[in-house]
């Protein structure tokens, strides 16, 4: 079968590949501009190109769970391509058109990839953290416009696809289509009518396309590729948009310093609705022909995974991975029972990396983890340490043709000021990657809108950090993290940082308490490693000597059973400041008042029951947060 890339020429399928071998390569990379390297013109042409140069070699292995690691699903990128065709194919036949979103709501599958790149081909793929609530859901399926929804079939996940069908009627979708488990039966299940809505499996209306070239007119590289949801860590998620041009410049800039072998092997456990499986994992090896083996639905939050990773390693040759810190502090507890030696980048994101990870992982497996760093409004990856030269502490060295600084920003005019390497300010990023706003529905449709994010190119990250003279950067926290007690601020991660010495801390997240005197105090909540002791006053006077200014020393330290985190692993502490919140409203009433904090939209207000409104007014009235009677 022939496959029609928008890339005409030798683009197609010629790639100039640096020398990318360390940090030293960085200069030499960018002598040669970014649009001398042949890139691919959109995600569409990345499959096309894969199918046409690796026909016969294998693309993805999907395992249909943790238990079945040795019994994969394995598609050569011939099929690849040839499944991503028909079901762009039949995304188009139910109306999808270049400006029209698909909503993906699934926990990974081999036919969620194939549903991803499909709908990036005729349309814009939106994928949904299926454990968002149905509230959030919608609100996100109301902004991008999507009428087809793409969900877990009732084989892969009964309950998926039972609030994905109260998603579909609630916002009118016109088609509802399932996915089917990896490795399936030979009999789907039969699926229950929807009103109006058509339904039906993706295999069932592909089957009805012979793979033919792409129906209509091919992406081009400004068209929106994706919207891919922040991560809900202030409240309702945004949808950020992502052009194709943006998801190949950043998926490009990872393959070239993968330095992995031809054919070298990734592993993929996180959730296909993050950009950095999207981008990392799934489009950046499909450019140098790399060969993918995802985990089962569960990835990472399946306990079997850890179980037999490392055989799963042995069995594939896994040359990298990607992961949250939880999932490095679990590998680390697990004796290695077979030949790794083919694992050198095992690549941590996402959340703070504690030390403590780093040196139980090294003392495990003998390997050093290679922090990065990124955001999805820069599209996903945006630093990363060199195997054989990390540098601890750090997130890494930016990549290619990405532009780091440390900015301060004068907090009564706004006005930007660009500090010298090593200053400690706001971390801002300019270049390809950086997007063209949040998706926002008006009257004419979705437009895009960066609001106070990007500044003549520049795209505030919100995190607080510098930037050396051979461009790694070190973060030091978030700037809406910042605990302001009376006008000081105080950076959270040094209270962190402190606690995380204690032998008996596992982590460590601290925050402000609201006071009515200094607007807020640091407070901090802890949980233990698994067979320690430690009480609370000793974790409070630890810190108190260890942090390096007195104002910053918490006034509580609270154990708890786990830190919250968002669905990819990274600090949920909007949760953590509502409890800290609901603990200074009790406190300021008293007995006699049910009182309760909850997150609305991102602030934690607090509601009360009991008492008499001139009474609760008094006592609230010095406290910043909102209030109401239930």
């Amino acid at each position: 079968m022939a496959f029609v890339s928008t890339s005409s020429g030798p683009n197609a399928t010629a790639l100039r590949w640096p020398r990318a071998d360390g940090p030293d390569a960085l200069t030499e990379i960018e002598r040669t501009p970014l649009g001398d390297r042949g890139l691919p013109g959109t995600t569409y042409d990345v499959v096309a190109r894969a199918a046409e140069l690796w026909p016969d070699q294998p693309a993805t292995s999907c395992l249909r769970d943790a238990k079945h690691w040795h019994e994969p699903s394995t598609r050569t990128y011939r099929a690849l391509g040839r499944d991503v065709h028909r079901a762009a194919a039949a995304l188009y036949a139910l109306g999808v058109r270049r400006r029209d979103a698909v909503a993906v709501v699934s926990p990974n599958c081999e036919e969620m990839t194939t549903a991803l790149l499909a709908a990036q081909a005729v349309g814009i793929a939106s994928p949904i953290n299926p454990g968002l609530s149905l509230e959030h859901a919608a609100e996100l399926l109301r902004v991008s416009g999507a009428r087809v929804v793409v969900a877990a079939g009732p084989e892969l996940d009964a309950d998926v696809w039972a609030r994905a069908r109260q998603l579909a009627r609630a916002t009118g979708a016109t088609a509802l289509i399932a996915l089917r488990p990896t490795l399936p039966g030979p009999k789907p299940l039969e699926l229950e009518a929807l009103g109006a809505t058509r339904v039906a499996y993706l295999e069932a209306l592909a089957a009805g396309f012979d793979g033919a070239p792409l129906p209509g007119e091919p992406p081009v590289g400004g068209d929106i590729a994706g919207y891919l949801h922040t991560g809900g860590t202030t409240g309702t998620p945004k949808l950020a948009a992502h052009t194709h041009a943006n998801e190949i410049a950043d998926a490009w800039m990872a393959a070239a310093i993968d330095m992995l072998e031809p054919g070298g092997v990734l592993f993929g456990g996180l959730p296909l609705f993050h950009a950095n499986a999207l981008i990392t994992t799934l489009l950046a090896p499909m450019l140098k022909g790399h060969h993918v083996v995802w985990a089962g639905p569960l990835g990472y939050r399946d306990p079997e995974i850890f179980r037999v990773f490392w055989k799963v390693v042995e069995r594939y040759g896994i040359a990298s991975m990607s992961g949250v810190p939880t999932v490095y502090a679990r590998l680390a507890q697990v004796p290695v029972d077979a030949d790794i030696s083919t694992l050198r980048m095992p690549i941590v994101g996402a959340a703070p990396l504690p030390p403590a990870v780093v040196d139980a992982f090294r003392a495990t497996t003998g390997l050093e983890l290679c922090e990065g760093y990124g955001l999805t409004e820069a599209t996903c990856a945006t630093a990363r340490n060199w195997p054989g030269a990390i540098r601890r502490g750090s997130v890494g060295q930016r990549m290619p043709y990405q532009q780091v600084r440390a900015v301060r920003i004068d907090e009564q005019t706004g006005e930007w000021e660009f500090l010298a390497p090593r200053e400690r300010g706001i971390i801002v990023i300019k270049g390809p990657v950086v997007f063209p706003g949040y998706a926002v529905r008006g009257p004419e449709g979705v437009t895009f809108d960066p609001g106070d994010k990007v500044r003549d190119g520049w795209l505030d990250t919100g995190d607080l950090g510098f930037v050396d003279e051979d461009s790694y950067i070190t973060l030091t926290g978030r700037a809406k993290d910042l605990i302001i007690r009376g006008g000081h601020n105080i950076d959270p991660a040094i209270i962190e940082d402190a606690l995380l010495e204690h032998p008996a801390v596992a982590a460590a997240a601290a925050v402000g308490h609201p006071d009515p005197h200094a607007g807020e105090v640091p407070v901090a909540f802890v949980t233990l490693a698994p067979g320690t002791q430690a009480a609370e006053d000793e974790l409070l006077m630890w810190a108190a000597t260890r942090v390096p200014e007195r104002a910053a020393a918490p006034k509580a330290v609270t154990i708890i059973d786990e830190i919250p985190l968002t669905a990819v692993g990274k600090p949920f502490k909007p949760e953590l400041r509502r409890r800290a919140t609901e603990i200074a409203a009790r406190e300021a009433l008293g007995q006699g008042y049910d009182t309760r904090a909850v997150l609305e939209g991102g602030t934690v207000t607090v509601i009360v029951a009991g008492g008499s409104e001139a009474d609760v007014s008094t006592a609230l009235a010095a406290f910043a947060f909102p209030w109401r009677f239930a």
